[in-house]
């Protein structure tokens, strides 16, 4: 973009974010605030169109707020790879811990999906496995 300075739609267009999650960081504080010009209409830089694609690829990746917000606290620092390796390795956990739980879910449905006519019955084994343990 050749614009030095530009507003929030062109921002989001070129991010793909929406312009009210844009607002959404600014207001949470994960985006500072841009200037306003004289009509009172934000004025970003291309500092902002950076900062905002980390945050959009970082969300692409799964991280909370939070984690891109101890993230973006690290930059700069002398451990940053260090202390960003150990935010990522907590981040990955997380993710295998969800994948094996989706792993799981997928067995119990397909599971029941396959004891399942479907057609017209009065005993359904997915109504049945969604009544268990109550």
């Amino acid at each position: 973009m050749s614009i030095k300075n530009f507003g929030i739609g062109a921002l989001s267009r070129e991010t793909g974010c929406n312009i009210e999650t844009i607002r959404y960081y600014e207001r949470i504080g994960l985006i500072p605030e841009p200037p306003r010009s004289n009509g009172g209409h934000r004025s970003y830089s291309h500092d902002h169109l950076r900062l905002l694609a980390f945050i959009m690829r970082s969300r692409a990746l799964g991280f909370s707020i939070s984690e891109i917000r101890q993230l973006l606290s690290l930059i700069g620092n002398d451990k940053t790879c260090e202390q960003v390796q150990s935010v990522t390795v907590r981040h990955l956990k997380e993710i295998n811990r969800k994948i094996e739980e989706l792993t799981r879910l997928r067995s119990v449905l397909e599971s029941a999906a396959d004891k399942c006519a479907g057609g017209i019955a009065t005993d359904c084994p997915v109504i049945d496995i969604l009544y268990e343990n109550a």
